[in-house]
């Protein structure tokens, strides 16, 4: 059974300590199991007081980022390059010192909108920086996904089927994809057969609302979502994920473009992100129940 979690984007910019702590009590009392936290410095926050509290709600922790231009991995040039693999070297232990499971985002490229394609050489780094950061991830116990976004946010991994060439290329046995249902819905032809082709290499799942807002309230067809969940018995960890300019930082807000409040309460949102994720996941279950009587 998967584990439902949230973004702590949805309780808080995550710019002090304290702050997330009461992210972590509020997501645990509306029955989540897992909180994904932006990648937090060790020099900036106290890790081990974090994954304390954490343990003691019964909470995961997953952490995501992206990288900057200056540390773009999927670059050309080898000092960015260089510079973005030691970032995410850093990141994984940080997770693994927090007592996280995973750490997932857009590891491979600068979270941005590109103004060229990408190059042979600047892939080939990215995917080589990839390769030796999931030999660092698999001797922490820490999970590496790399999430699938729309165009305007990288211009390396935008579909399923590129994820998944990308993560063969690898030649890592310790890569998989990380889906976002908000990045599908531009990107994919068809999200519910994306799913199916990732199979078991989807490794974290992304439940978001096509605009950012509640859950239902958008033009996604969860229906079809969560019947290509099952079809793949998907028994890893899903996390919705909202964004509101009422909450996020500046920086989330300039690479995300989040111009508006989509909400303005956060904790309605996530009570009912809570129930609706469940519903849909129940009813599910039942179509696959009917349909499987003779």
């Amino acid at each position: 059974m998967a584990r439902l979690g949230i973004h702590s984007f949805v309780w808080t910019d995550g710019t002090t300590e304290q702050a997330l702590l009461e992210a972590m009590s509020q997501s645990a009392e509306c029955g989540y199991r897992l909180i994904e936290l932006a990648y937090l410095k060790p020099e900036k926050f106290n890790l081990d007081r974090l994954g304390q509290h954490a343990k003691s709600l019964d909470l995961d922790i997953a952490v995501t980022m992206g990288l900057p231009l200056a540390a773009d991995v999927s670059s050309e040039d080898a000092d960015a390059a260089g510079k973005g693999e030691r970032i995410l070297s850093d990141a994984v232990k940080a997770v693994r010192d927090i007592g996280g499971s995973k750490l997932g985002g857009i590891l491979y490229s600068a979270h941005t909108k590109y103004s060229r394609t990408p190059t042979d050489r600047g892939r080939k780094n990215s995917i080589a920086a990839i390769a030796r950061t999931a030999d660092i991830a698999k001797a922490a116990g820490v999970d590496l996904v790399l999430e699938v976004v729309n165009r305007f946010e990288t211009n390396l991994l935008n579909t399923t089927a590129q994820g998944l060439a990308f993560i063969d290329e690898t030649g890592s046995d310790h890569v998989r994809l990380h889906l976002d249902t908000f990045h599908m819905n531009i990107e994919e032809a068809n999200p519910a057969a994306a799913l199916r082709l990732a199979g078991d290499k989807l490794g974290y799942f992304h439940i978001g609302e096509s605009n950012r807002g509640y859950l239902g309230d958008g033009t996604i067809n969860f229906d079809l979502m969560f019947d290509a969940l099952l079809d793949i018995d998907y028994q890893r960890d899903i996390t919705f994920e909202s964004f509101s300019s009422t909450v996020v930082d500046e920086g989330l807000t300039i690479a995300c473009a989040i111009w508006r409040d989509t909400w303005t309460e956060n904790r309605p949102l996530a009570e009912h992100a809570k129930q609706y994720i469940d519903l849909k996941m129940a009813e599910a279950k039942r179509r696959r129940t009917t349909n499987a009587r003779p």
